[in-house]
């Protein structure tokens, strides 16, 4: 087993959006909040007792959660369960302390859960990438894993999302080994992890602004790059009419249509560092 740190307590990340703190309605049952420079979402309706947690935000930021929560849902009910797109820190930052308060099953692909089980780390992050103030710091970041062995479970293979109805989850690997995007047919909403992210992740002055561009997924923390460029490819072609991601505002439309064909089209380019073109 692998040693993991399991604890944020001491993880102080003072990056900042313009958005932080802020929400916004994606759908009538899709809500989107920023938690610093990383988005989470709720879904389902407001008022209702039957919603789920999607990703859990940055370090320390619990109180922040749970607040903006109430304030959407219309009470202090919990959620049915939290969906992990995947277990990076900022991505799982206050799942610990907010399971302390809720008692509701974790779900993520069954290859994210070494990471979520004390059992591996994930890979430091990459400062030779370059792109930015972020990615230079990027090393600094907690990349150690945690153990919530007692509240995770795998997704179904079936491709179903437990408590989320008329959704399927697709494993959209490269950025992690588990990582996963989920798709709405119905009405093609798309919640894209961090598979791809409308803001240049790796700048500082980019991710504070919230300058929206379509980019690959954030470059310092991507472990395999091949599958990061099937994983884009795989959601261009459902053709989806609104994605969020893991950082950055909301694309729809032709704007969404025309920005996925060129990261397709251009991927190299766009997403991969360097260092790591004509290899």
């Amino acid at each position: 087993m692998t040693n993991v740190d399991n604890d944020f307590s001491k993880s102080h990340l003072p990056f900042y959006s313009l958005h932080s703190g802020t929400g916004q309605e994606v759908t009538s049952d899709l809500y989107q909040f920023t938690n610093q420079i990383v988005n989470l979402f709720f879904y389902g309706d407001p008022y209702s007792t039957d919603w789920v947690l999607i990703d859990a935000g940055m370090p320390h930021g619990k109180e922040k959660i749970m607040a903006e929560a109430a304030s959407r849902m219309g009470h202090q009910k919990e959620p049915k369960a939290i969906i992990l797109t995947h277990g990076h820190f900022d991505h799982v930052g206050a799942l610990e302390p907010l399971l302390e308060v809720w008692e509701v099953p974790v779900y993520a692909h069954a290859l994210e859960i070494p990471y979520l089980t004390g059992k591996e780390n994930y890979p430091k992050g990459d400062s030779t990438v370059h792109g930015g103030l972020v990615s230079a710091l990027s090393p600094l970041f907690p990349n150690h894993g945690i153990d919530i062995s007692s509240s995770i479970q795998p997704l179904p293979e079936t491709g179903v999302i437990p408590y989320m109805p008329g959704w399927q989850w697709i494993h959209t690997p490269g950025h992690t080994p588990g990582h996963t995007s989920l798709y709405r047919e119905q009405d093609g909403t798309l919640i894209a992890g961090d598979a791809f992210v409308t803001v240049k992740q790796e700048s500082l002055y980019k991710v504070v602004t919230q300058k929206k561009e379509i980019s690959g997924p954030p470059k310092y923390f991507t472990q395999d790059w091949h599958a990061a460029r099937l994983s884009v490819e795989k959601l261009a072609k459902l053709q989806p009419n609104i994605a969020v991601t893991g950082h950055g505002l909301p694309m729809e439309g032709t704007e969404l249509h025309s920005s996925l064909k060129h990261l397709v089209d251009n991927f190299d380019e766009i997403a991969l560092p360097g260092t790591k073109r004509n290899h």
